[in-house]
């Protein structure tokens, strides 16, 4: 007679946030398992809060006393029972001391061993590891010696383009390209910099740079069995500052040798570290079929679900079967994929402001639907997004039955959704998602920087005419209202967006709003749900707060106010002399003392915000008048940080 084994698990606490946290939970409880959540402060009213069975508050906003806590996540699973933990991707999921750490407290870190983590959680390290195993490697440096001389030598040997990395690092932080020697001491600075922040680590490698390849990574998985198996590969080339914009699946110039190629150098990258869990192993592939290592992420990948939607797996079940001691649900000949599978992130950022992040409440949000459509996100309305996580706020996601099919279905999603409070790159997503490169399946890691640069989603996009019309309707037309507006006198309204001012003159008949947008007339019908303007029906989205009313409307979106009272002022030109937060953030570095002479386009403070650093410049000469931050100082969008007297006679 057969003895069951008890189950090592039964209750699993998430140390994540955002729609990662939700993805997991979601998982978690169709196997029947409870959950666990825990937030910030700053997150006490999120999603994942919600759906999860219990929740712990861990501490304040910042990542360090919270998400990246190790003892108040400990803690938290004690005080709740839960006997595993998730660790999501980013923060600690990657941290080997807190995996062996889990394992001290006995608790089952759904994830790979310490020592795999610790192995290839270093660039440095996993590199060295992938040569001695047979893996083919890009030339370059990834030496203890970590000293400027040191690494100046090494980039001469090694020679230009180079590429500077975080040995600690991913996402992109960390991370220069050196195509100037005269440029290298500095990019090694501001490499170190980051990565100190991001990471807790300055170790660098140097990497000779191979210009616009793809970006091709293979899922991998392993069991406690010893079985190692791929599921296939995600072309992830399209990229902003290293940072993964779209991802889809399959690769689009794969061929079934080269995906056995790729796939078998990634089993042996994962079986030389003894692989438990989800992981990913990441390739540069040159123009001639050939690929090299890049690193490999010992924990799932944000662009999972391309995976998951072209295999028919759920990845996140797959992690917890595995934890509990089960063996892989499939081998390596049961694996099939089907279809085309495409991935896009919707970042809280301004991409017509140098990609600037944004913050603010989500007044509305309503995520697209549809044949082959899944959104992955943790929003929900009325939550307020700051200034201390990623700006990530949720993964679009399409399948089709081909590439094509899958990339309008995302382009549909991705216009569809409905966002509002808070800016983001939903323009930007869809030009990327229509551009012929990209739809030819020819984009590389160039494809941004070269193809995309003068895209028109990367500047200022006023309201068109017609948006102004409805903008204007908008205004006027009584809250309340289930009719058309009553005849009335004509008004002449001044609306504003951002620093750009229309006037505008409405009236109305019975049905319609009469609006006058400089040279162009429009008539505007409100309806429910849509907007019928000059004879044509679209479907709008509003939301009036603080004094404004965002719109979403034929692909735009932004907000109004209305300034036709406001007595008239005069605009500052950019070079006021008065340096604003351009966010939310924390000042990493004051470079300037009251008195400094400074010339424009001098740095003068380093801010911190969305886990990413941005300099801040003088925009006049002259000399600092006041300072009124500190190091440290946690600061509000447009505040006034210094201000500078212009060496100008008349200012």
């Amino acid at each position: 007679m057969s003895t069951l084994s008890a189950p090592r698990f039964e209750r699993i606490l998430v140390a994540n946030r955002g729609e990662i946290a939700c993805r997991v939970i979601r998982t978690a409880k169709q196997l029947g398992y409870r959950t666990v959540a825990v937030y910030s402060e700053a997150d006490r009213d999120a999603l994942h809060v919600q759906l999860a069975d219990q929740a712990v508050c861990i501490g304040p906003a910042t990542v360090a006393q919270s998400y990246l806590s190790s003892a108040a996540i400990l803690d938290a699973a004690r005080r709740t029972g839960a006997d595993a933990i998730h660790p999501g991707y980013g923060f600690l999921s990657e941290n080997a001391e807190f995996a062996a750490a889990c394992e001290d407290a006995g608790i089952t870190f759904i994830g790979p061993p310490a020592a795999a983590i610790h192995l290839m959680g270093s660039k440095r390290l996993s590199k060295i590891a992938m040569q001695d195993a047979g893996v083919p490697c890009i030339p370059g440096y990834q030496g203890a010696e970590q000293d400027d001389d040191t690494l100046a030598r090494e980039a001469e040997r090694i020679g230009l383009p180079l590429m500077i990395k975080a040995s600690a690092g991913g996402g992109g932080r960390g991370m220069r390209v050196v195509t100037d020697t005269a440029e290298l001491r500095e990019q090694l600075r501001a490499a170190r910099s980051e990565a100190r922040n991001a990471f807790g680590s300055d170790e660098l490698i140097l990497e000779r740079a191979v210009l616009a390849p793809r970006h091709v990574e293979v899922q991998v998985f392993g069991d406690q069995h010893g079985n190692i198996i791929h599921l296939g590969e995600r072309d992830c080339s399209v990229q902003r500052r290293h940072q993964k914009v779209v991802e889809e699946a399959p690769c689009p110039v794969m061929t079934e040798a080269l995906r056995s190629r790729m796939g078998d150098a990634a089993v042996l990258a994962a079986r030389a570290c003894n692989y438990v869990g989800a992981g990913t192993v990441e390739f540069l592939l040159d123009r001639h079929g050939d690929f090299y290592f890049l690193e490999m992420n010992t924990r799932l990948q944000v662009e999972h679900p391309v995976t998951e939607l072209i295999t028919g797996q759920d990845l996140v079940a797959w992690q917890i079967q595995v934890a509990q001691g089960e063996p892989l649900p499939l081998t390596q000949e049961q694996i099939t994929l089907h279809g085309h599978a495409m991935e896009v992130r919707l970042y809280a950022e301004d991409p017509a402001q140098q990609f600037l992040p944004q913050t603010g409440p989500v007044l509305s949000w309503a995520p697209a639907g549809g044949d082959g459509v899944r959104i992955d996100h943790g929003l929900r309305q009325g939550f307020a997004v700051g200034s201390h996580y990623d700006p990530m706020l949720a993964k679009v996601i399409a399948w089709g039955r081909t590439r094509d099919e899958a990339r309008r279905r995302l382009i549909r999603a991705v216009e569809d959704t409905r966002l509002l409070g808070v800016r983001s790159n939903q323009s930007f997503l869809a030009a990327i998602l229509r551009h012929p490169v990209f739809a030819a399946g020819d984009a590389t890691t160039a494809f941004i920087a070269d193809d995309f640069a003068e895209d028109a989603s990367l500047r200022p996009r006023p309201p068109s005419s017609t948006t102004w019309a409805l903008a204007a309707a908008l205004r006027c037309q009584p809250a309340q209202a289930t009719t058309g507006p009553a005849s009335r006198a004509a008004q002449r309204l001044l609306l504003a967006h951002g620093e750009q001012d229309c006037a505008v003159t409405i009236t109305a008949d019975a049905e319609h709003w009469l609006v006058q947008v400089g040279e162009q007339r429009h008539r505007v019908q409100l309806l429910d749900g849509a907007a019928e303007i000059d004879g044509v029906r679209r479907p709008y989205y509003a939301e009036r707060h603080s004094g404004q009313w965002w719109l979403q409307h034929d692909g735009w979106q932004g907000a109004f106010e209305d300034h036709s009272h406001r007595a008239s002022a005069a605009a500052h030109s950019s070079g006021s002399g008065r340096i604003r937060a351009p966010m939310d953030g924390a000042v990493l570095a004051l470079q300037c003392a009251v008195g400094d002479n400074v010339r424009k386009g001098e740095t003068l403070v380093l801010l911190e915000a969305m886990k990413i650093e941005h300099s801040l410049k003088a925009d006049i000469d002259g000399i600092v008048e006041a300072i009124s931050i500190n190091v440290g100082d946690q600061v509000k969008s447009r505040q006034i940080l210094l201000t500078i007297r212009s060496n100008e006679p008349d200012s």
